[in-house]
């Protein structure tokens, strides 16, 4: 297709293009209408390649999901910007959910490095897009899940005691928490053990929080 790409070059058109997947955009809706329709006949007619009817169509940044991205317009910059889709970022958050989830029994050191990889994998793609606040919600969510998940290790109220006064717990406010049952996200949300599973402890342990490498990593200021 880079004879598509000189074309598009000598229009002076604004466009970009991944494989055979290609978005070009103009002012209006009117242009869109004619770009579309020449570009259209250039493709079948010039390069003999079938053009996808049902995939392709003229619609506003807003509602585009380009390689997984979305875009949005901030008004006060007047630029649009790039943001993570919706689906998928579900598909993230699906991913990370299968990892954590309290019924898979494996050893939380091996649960922590399947948990960095797609973290990492994941925010290296999606690196150039504006997510701090869905990140910093996202990294509180999966600390919970993280604790529930300690929880249930543990198992029985005498082991909780024993290993919530290892992180420093006074005996009486230990054998307090652990008595509360297997309440889970009471537990991880409302008792001391939030106070002990810190984020720093966990940082400890190995863990990737998604929040800081994306802090880290991003192109965006």
């Amino acid at each position: 297709l880079d004879k598509l790409d000189k074309e598009l070059e000598s229009r002076r058109l604004r466009f970009t293009r991944y494989a055979d997947d290609c978005l070009i955009f103009v002012g209006s809706k009117a242009a869109a209408t004619r770009v579309m329709h020449s570009v259209t006949r250039f493709i079948e007619n010039k390069l003999g390649l079938k053009v996808n009817a049902e995939k392709s169509k003229i619609t506003r940044p807003s509602k585009i999901k380009y390689l997984g991205f979305g875009y949005w317009k901030n008004n006060k910059a007047k630029q649009w910007k790039a943001r993570v889709h919706e689906t998928s970022f579900k598909r993230f958050k699906d991913k990370i959910k299968k990892l954590t989830t309290r019924k898979w029994s494996v050893p939380f050191d091996y649960r922590i490095k399947k948990l960095n990889e797609v973290t990492r994998g994941w925010i290296n793609y999606f690196r150039i897009a504006d997510m701090k606040s869905k990140l910093k919600r996202f990294s509180e969510q999966l600390r919970t899940r993280l604790r529930i998940i300690c929880w249930k290790m543990w198992k029985v109220p005498k082991k909780r005691q024993w290993a919530l006064m290892k992180m420093g717990v006074g005996k009486d406010l230990a054998r307090l928490t652990a008595y509360c049952g297997d309440r889970y996200y009471f537990v991880a949300t409302k008792t001391y053990l939030v106070r002990v599973i810190t984020k720093e402890r966990l940082t400890k342990t190995g863990l990737v929080d998604p929040y800081d490498y994306y802090i880290s990593r991003s192109w965006v200021n």
